[in-house]
């Protein structure tokens, strides 16, 4: 069972866990896209554990506390320290100008997509966030908002049967 369907509370047996048997690709898919986004190989300015609390606080901003629990463990398991874990929590001061202006961008683009403008971009950069890490954080915003609202639309689709 992959990390959406077990979050979905997906039953086995069910009519939808027998239509997501035939979208398992889809699945397989986002359980590698899930991999790339928050545990690459290369990390390249955002560490594992940075991806992961980011993850958990975008979660937490759209009312998933079990989705973000799965992301406070990997904080866990990829090393991230105290500060870093903090960070999983929506409200969170941050001192250093280069993650705050990186947890700033993320909030944005979970909260108030449409808001961001070129101007974020610039002032990410101005904050030291390389145009590769630009690109990684929003790739990460993207996949995570995603997979809240599969997750969620399973759940109500599950809630019906």
């Amino acid at each position: 069972m992959t990390l959406i369907e077990t979050l979905a509370a997906v039953k086995p047996g069910s009519a939808l866990a027998e239509a997501m048997e035939k979208r398992a690709e889809i699945l397989r898919l986002s359980e590698a896209a899930h991999d790339a986004v928050l545990i690459p190989r290369d990390p390249g300015g955002l560490s594992h554990a940075l991806r992961a609390a980011l993850a958990a606080r975008m979660a937490r901003h759209n009312c998933n506390e079990v989705l973000a629990g799965h992301y406070d463990g990997l904080v866990e398991r990829t090393g991230g320290d105290a500060a870093t874990a903090l960070l999983a929590q929506p409200g969170t001061n941050v001192d250093d100008t280069r993650t705050a202006e990186i947890v700033r961008h993320a909030d944005r683009l979970t909260v108030a997509p449409r808001e961001a403008t070129r101007g974020n971009i610039e002032a990410l950069r101005s904050a030291g966030v390389s145009d590769p890490d630009i690109v990684r954080l929003s790739e990460l915003a993207a996949f995570v908002n995603y997979q809240i609202r599969v997750i969620a639309g399973l759940k109500l689709i599950g809630a019906r049967q």
